[in-house]
């Protein structure tokens, strides 16, 4: 009876701390000290958190179902074994990881203002694993290299064709990869900083630094959409919604419509961080069709997907890379968190003195 009395009773926002709460959603919040069963129970309770929650954990099997369909398909079944998919499961770890950390973020970040802190910081490293992921996958399945200088619609099954140097892919295949890392780490550290300074523009930073790796992972996609050379038929149509999605996402993130104009009205469902999640979670979708669109057709334009003109993926440059990255933005992280359990213990300190005196 007391935990059910405690999981039903919900705080204005003048009842929490500042650093709880959101711009205009004025109800809905947990007490910042919630036990994990009751965090697991809260996903069941209508609160400002259930819908943040539920729009990414269940986003998680959509997604699941959406990549088993390669499995269906003879000619690029994925395998565990095959080097040409090492860039594909890559990108699946990094998508599921976002999903699974950011619904676990919105579940669990009442249980006390540290584990918030901390929740968060974990969400902002995965959704810069994911990038790392996608520019693997752009890397290997949407090389320049495959946009070989014959018309457009000429599609060559020749090897040598698609072989031969493009201008600047050299530059390209040595600086892509880094620079996606760079950026993540770069975006990981923005991420976190704004729960410690610069409050007051922490959508628009957020929103930017979100939007960053997009621009520089998709760097082969313009390429090939631009520069000429076959196209698959898939590539344009879906990068283009991949592209409008991720734009919707970033106005919700930042306007905050629709509870700007209605302040108190959306605070449990259909406030913009709900709204946000879906268009991510949308543009993903668009993002996978499109990836899985190119490895059929790159199994199709030549027999074996280990013929074809790509750089070799190997363990070291995808799950190596994936992996180092990981341990970088870990590190990061762990820095914040120690940082923020040393001022969550200051004030603790500092609360205890007052009372005393």
């Amino acid at each position: 009876m007391p935990l059910r009395r405690k999981t039903s009773h919900l705080l204005l926002h003048t009842q929490v701390p500042a650093r709880v709460t959101e711009s205009f959603i004025l109800s809905g919040y947990r007490s910042p000290d919630y036990s994990f069963l009751e965090c697991l129970l809260s996903a069941f309770q209508p609160t400002n958190e259930t819908g943040n929650f539920w729009t990414h954990f269940l986003a998680v099997f959509v997604f699941a179902l959406s990549f088993l369909e390669l499995f269906f398909t003879r000619e690029s079944t994925p395998s565990f074994s095959d080097p040409f998919f090492y860039p594909l499961w890559n990108y699946v770890i990094g998508v599921l990881g976002l999903l699974l950390a950011s619904s676990m973020a919105h579940l669990f970040n009442s249980m006390s203002l540290l584990v918030r802190e901390i929740c968060f910081f974990v969400d902002y490293g995965t959704i810069s694993a994911y990038t790392v992921g996608s520019s693997l996958a752009y890397f290997y399945y949407i090389h320049p290299q495959t946009a070989a200088a014959h018309p457009p619609g000429n599609f060559s099954t020749d090897p040598w064709l698609l072989r031969q140097p493009l201008c600047g892919v050299g530059c390209f295949d040595t600086l892509y990869i880094p620079s996606a890392c760079l950026v993540a780490v770069i975006c990981t550290l923005a991420c976190c900083c704004t729960r410690r300074r610069w409050r007051r523009y922490r959508y628009v930073i957020r929103t930017f630094v979100f939007l960053l790796p997009f621009t520089v992972a998709s760097a082969p996609i313009f390429y090939r959409l631009y520069a000429g050379g076959p196209l698959n038929g898939t590539l344009a149509p879906f990068f283009y919604r991949h592209c409008f999605w991720l734009l919707a996402s970033a106005v919700f993130n930042v306007s905050k419509i629709p509870e700007r104009f209605s302040p108190g009205k959306f605070d449990i469902w259909g406030h913009s961080h709900q709204w946000f999640h879906c268009c991510t979670f949308m543009s993903i979708l668009d993002e996978l069709r499109m990836i899985k669109g190119e490895i059929r057709w790159l199994s199709a334009v030549t027999d074996q997907a280990a013929e074809l003109p790509l750089a070799a993926a190997t363990l070291c440059s995808t799950y190596g890379v994936m992996f180092g990255v990981q341990c970088c933005l870990g590190g990061i992280i762990s820095a914040f968190a120690v940082r923020a359990s040393g001022d969550h213990s200051e004030r603790a300190v500092d609360v205890n003195q007052r009372k005393c005196s």
